[in-house]
């Protein structure tokens, strides 16, 4: 009993500084309440040191760390900053940058996680629009909403979906083509309620002035953009992601033409510590037996089968970010059919996402850097968008799952 009562109690307390964001006393972090609750889960005695060792998932770790190195090579070689330039150049009013936006954020965030493409792509949208001198605004919330959407399309597009991947053992093929309907959809629906919402801003001319030239590390592009494609094949083909994606990972390193510490910076290590210490978190609340408590309390499959599933992830999700939602709901995925639950866990905590600006990391991310340059984003304004966009597309995604299920 003692057990549990800890293993609740540190649960509920990462759980509430994850949901804010920080601790309101003291100033931790995501990545520090990660930290501070796998301590305690094994000086409680919830957990042995050898047990929180062997809970954590080092597949994952290896896959994230690994593309993480990857796409910090494309950022290095200029892809980001050549796609910004692509755009700028081919478009003729906001209605198709916005389109183009939409495109460029959702077409990457599917083989990129999407924290890093929001961390690399926003910075170069707000670039062309200061060029346009056009409101930012809609264009920014463009590729918020569809680095969420672009992402549930794929096993590789998001941490939490990484996490499914490992933890379901699901083909990467088989996942893209139940999901890439859902999210091919969300896309267009995104532009839709974007285009309708700022019908008014979007009806502005652009100013058409001179763009400085894009420098290109050509070389260092090819090499990354065939690495990442070699993997994502290696992927489809059945090998093992974390064997792949470290060689790929790897092979990017060996080089004489880029110091290792301009790789390393674009290492998002906060995410990492934060899996790392969920893992062993999660694993002393199931050793602890709460979650056997909640699993003789609660059934999915008494509850009205996928549409209530689909509500509960997105709530969750918001409630406490998706890669613990994910996390804690794998332990509720029914024995019938496994892996359309897994698939529906995958793609409702990624469209959830949508829902407010903190439901998840890539929002954050668009938020602050927009902020930095002095556009705000606030919630209510995020919120009138992904409202109406989540509530459609999760409606969509819950009839096109319960149609393949037949």
């Amino acid at each position: 009993m003692a057990g549990m009562v800890w293993a609740g109690a540190i649960m509920a307390g990462v759980l509430a500084i994850f949901t804010l964001g920080k601790s309101p006393v003291f100033r931790v972090d995501r990545a520090g309440a990660a930290i501070i609750g796998s301590v305690l889960m094994i000086a409680s005695g919830v957990l042995s040191f050898e047990e929180a060792s062997q809970a954590v998932d080092h597949k994952t770790i290896v896959i994230l760390f690994s593309l993480m190195v990857v796409v910090a090579n494309l950022k290095l070689a200029g892809f980001f900053e050549l796609l910004g330039d692509f755009v700028g150049h081919r478009v003729k009013n906001q209605q198709q940058m916005l389109a183009a936006t939409i495109a460029v954020s959702g077409a990457i965030s599917a083989v990129a996680i999407n924290d890093i493409v929001c961390l690399l792509f926003t910075p170069v949208v707000l670039l062309l629009c200061r060029k346009f001198q056009c409101n930012p605004l809609p264009h920014l919330l463009g590729v918020a909403l569809a680095s969420n959407m672009g992402s549930a399309a794929t096993l590789l597009g998001n941490p939490q979906n990484i996490l499914v991947g490992g933890l379901s053992k699901l083909s990467f093929t088989d996942y893209f083509l139940s999901a890439s309907p859902v999210a091919a959809l969300g896309l267009l629906a995104t532009y839709g309620i974007l285009a309708v919402m700022y019908r008014r801003e979007l009806t502005e001319p652009l100013f058409f002035g001179d763009f400085e030239p894009v420098i290109v590390h050509r070389y260092l592009m090819k090499k990354s953009f065939a690495t990442l494609m070699a993997v994502i094949a290696a992927y489809i083909a059945g090998m093992d992601l974390a064997l792949t994606s470290a060689a790929g990972a790897a092979f990017l390193l060996v080089t004489r033409r880029v110091k290792p510490n301009k790789v390393y910076t674009g290492i998002d290590f906060n995410l990492l510590v934060v899996f790392i210490g969920l893992f062993v978190i999660v694993a002393g609340v199931a050793k602890s037996g709460l979650m056997s408590f909640f699993l003789h309390q609660f059934s999915f499959s008494e509850f009205g089968g996928m549409g209530f599933f689909a509500v509960v992830t997105v709530v969750v999700s918001n409630l406490v970010s998706n890669v613990p939602a994910v996390l804690l709901l794998k332990f509720f995925i029914p024995q019938q059919q496994p892996e359309l639950w897994w698939k529906g866990l995958a793609l409702f905590s990624t469209l959830a996402g949508n829902l407010t600006i903190t439901g998840s990391i890539a929002n954050l991310i668009v938020a602050e850097i927009a902020l930095q340059q002095k556009v705000r984003i606030s919630a209510w304004q995020y919120f009138r968008v992904g409202f109406p966009l989540t509530v459609t597309v999760t409606i969509w995604g819950v009839l096109w799952l319960q149609y393949l299920a037949k």
